[in-house]
Order: structure tokens, then sequence, then C-alpha cells
């Protein structure tokens, strides 16, 4: 009756099923383990941006790694060295619009040598000669005391120089340690992305905070997989059921025709 599932067809059939089983299992698990990593990070950033700034020295230091902190809120107070601004290329505000970030240095002392930090004051539009140093709003005078997130070094991983062939004063990259070669100063890892002060309507768009409450699609996705690993073996029972019966219904229409006994006729006595 089944002798059909030893046809090459049908062999083909169920060890594909058989395959796809455990590949759309492990793929739901990935999407799960996705959901869950979002989850976490949604968490973290929730907390570091809940937390009570603190000073920022207390979390990063020059060629410090600061990964672990990012997002968590820190002040720093200096001023703000003007000459060694610089703008990072190919930034998108909220809206999509191409133009920069503008990184200024803040020092921390009054020192030739002393310390900096790097402040992302926001971004502005790129307008007229891409080639030029744009037209950046002046950062406040004197010595201010400014609040931001604290944000991890940016690399690039083809190790091309950040600076190779650009114009003046122009980064594709927030890196302190790139920037602590240009200033001749020690640079503290990682960067401020500036919160406060405002820098009101004349100044850089600031940075939208973090976006920790959606949770994506993955876990969705997860089920999805899962639902379609559990519909092989169920569709795999209905083609074979569909099968059998098409099977059967073609035995019976070519098996030949029942002859009707033909009426004996009665002897005639000789």
């Amino acid at each position: 009756m089944y002798r059909f599932l030893l046809s090459r067809q049908w062999v083909i059939l169920t060890l594909v099923g058989l395959v796809l089983i455990p590949v759309m299992i492990k793929l739901g698990f990935w999407q799960f383990h996705r959901h869950e990593h979002r989850v976490a990070r949604n968490d973290f950033v929730a907390r570091s941006l809940a937390a009570d700034p603190v000073p920022v020295t207390e979390l990063s230091a020059p060629g410090k790694d600061v990964s672990d902190d990012v997002w968590r809120r820190v002040t720093a107070s200096g001023t703000f060295d003007t000459k060694g601004e610089v703008v990072v290329r190919l930034r998108t505000d909220a809206d999509g619009k191409s133009g920069y970030m503008v990184l200024s240095p803040l020092l921390l002392t009054d020192k030739a040598d002393g310390p900096a930090v790097l402040v992302n004051r926001g971004w502005i539009p790129s307008t007229g000669d891409l080639t030029k140093f744009p037209e950046v709003p002046a950062p406040p005078s004197g010595k201010v005391t400014v609040t931001g997130r604290l944000r991890a070094d940016e690399t690039d991983s083809s190790g091309i120089k950040d600076t190779r062939g650009l114009p003046p004063r122009q980064v594709m990259r927030i890196n302190s340690e790139r920037q602590a070669q240009s200033l001749h100063r020690p640079v503290l890892g990682g960067y401020i992305e500036l919160t406060d002060p405002d820098p009101g309507t004349k100044g850089p768009e600031p940075v939208a905070a973090p976006d920790h409450d959606s949770i994506g699609p993955h876990m969705a996705y997860a089920v999805q997989w899962w639902l379609f690993a559990a519909f092989v073996p169920v569709g795999w029972i209905i083609l074979v059921r569909r099968e059998r019966r098409d099977r059967a219904a073609g035995t019976a229409s070519t098996a030949p025709a029942v002859q009707p006994d033909v009426a004996r006729t009665a002897a005639t006595p000789e």
C-alpha cells in the first residue's frame, strides 16, 4: 500500500524534509537569541540613561575602552578648543538628511599637555563646497560644564587612516586615539554625546537619544520558523495520503470490468 515511498522521488522528498526540520528549528532559535539580545540591550540602555550623571573621568581615561559604560550620563568641565574642532563626514539627522557631526575637544585643564575629552555637539547640514571646512556654530566660550551620553570610539575594520585623502579638519570616524595625535595631548577614551547645555536654534542639532523601547520583529520570526518546521511533517503526511488515494483511484480505474454471467440455455433433448 505504501511501497511508493521507496521510489526515488519520495526518498528525495523525505530526505529534504528531514534536513529542513532541524535547519528551521535552528533558525528559529537564532532569531530567538537575537530577540533576547535586543531585550537585554534595551534594559542596559534604559538603566544607563536613568543613572545619575558622574564625572567622565570616573569612567574614562586616555586610551581606555569605555564599551562597558556606554550610554552612561557623564559630566565634564573645561573650555572648548575651537582650533582642534573637526567635523565627521557622511552623518544624517533624524530625517535622513546628509551632513556632519561637530566634534569639539573640551580641554579639562589649562595645561598645554593636559587631557581633553571629545564632545559631539550635534549635527549640521552639508552646504556649499564639501571640500572645505563648513561653517560651524561656535561653542560656548570660557569654562563650561557639559552633560551627555558616554559613547565608545568608532573604529574602521579596514585599518585605513581616517584622514587619508580628506579635506583639512574632516574625519570619517570619531576616535579618541586619532584625535589625540592631531591635538598633541592625551584624550580620554570614547566621547561625550552632548545633551546639555541645549545648543538652541543656532547651534548644531542634538543627537537623538537611542531607541530602547522597540524590541524588533525577531520573536515573530522565531515563531514563524518553528511553525514552518512543524508544517514539514504535517505536509509530508498530507502528501503521502493524497498519493495513496490517487494511486488507489488509478488502480481501480484501470482494473478490467467484471463480465456478467451468460444465461444458461436449456439443453435440447436429443
